[in-house]
């Protein structure tokens, strides 16, 4: 009988750790991959804060001084950029916030400036959507294209989410229509894009010459004319 006794506490004890461990491991898991990630909040300090308020001071967010401290300017700044941009507006630079300033974040990789994966195809596709739809194929690849020239290029940001919602450098992301219903043709053509097909000749500008009314795109060297859109250096 105590044999049996035995066993049985020692089966619940098993029963009971099992429990404790999985329930443990469900409840805490989402809290572990969430602090895997370095985000900037208030209180931050460092290089990488110095470029979130050098980034949002040249577009007019922040007004304090660029002391790589997270104060509560900064904790301002970034929630009215993440309020004007369709983030998630809590004044914590994580990785959307991060990448939508064009800022590498250094607990990711930067093997690449950019990548094909489903995020960067997506976004993509709804800029090509909300920018081109309607133009030819070849059209909308080069304005992908376009998205990924500036990529690689110095004077713009570094990733795909960055050159896209960088202010005023794309109509669709001020009218909305980068949220328009999304048409395949549309993915096809950041695919693409992202594959390395450029039929804009290297262009980091293009424009619709009947409805630019900016004098200063009219300056930039002409590399070739597809559809409706000027691509230019």
């Amino acid at each position: 009988m105590n044999a049996i006794k035995n066993k049985k506490i020692t089966f619940t004890l098993i029963a009971v750790l099992l429990v404790t461990y999985f329930g443990t491991s469900i409840i805490f898991s989402p809290y572990s991959n969430a602090i895997s990630a370095i985000a900037y909040k208030y209180g931050s300090k460092g290089s990488v804060v110095t470029q979130i308020q050098t980034k949002l001071k040249n577009w007019g967010y922040y007004k304090g001084s660029v002391d790589g401290k997270f104060g509560y300017q900064t904790y301002l700044a970034v929630k009215n950029f993440q309020s004007k941009n369709g983030l998630t507006a809590d004044g914590v630079a994580g990785d959307s916030t991060l990448a939508a300033l064009g800022i590498n974040n250094p607990s990711q990789s930067n093997n690449a400036q950019y990548s094909s994966n489903s995020e960067d195809l997506m976004l993509l596709a709804r800029l090509i959507n909300g920018e081109a739809r309607g133009e030819p194929y070849e059209g909308q690849v080069a304005v992908g294209a376009v998205v990924l020239n500036r990529v690689r290029d110095s004077r713009f940001p570094s990733t795909v989410a960055g050159v896209i919602y960088e202010p005023r450098a794309f109509t669709a992301t001020v009218d909305g229509q980068i949220d328009a219903e999304l048409e395949q043709t549309s993915i096809n053509a950041a695919r693409d894009a992202l594959n390395g097909w450029d039929p804009s000749g290297g262009a980091v500008y293009y424009f619709n010459p009947a409805k630019a009314t900016s004098a200063w795109i009219w300056s930039r060297p002409l590399i070739k004319i597809i559809g409706e859109h000027r691509f230019c250096s």
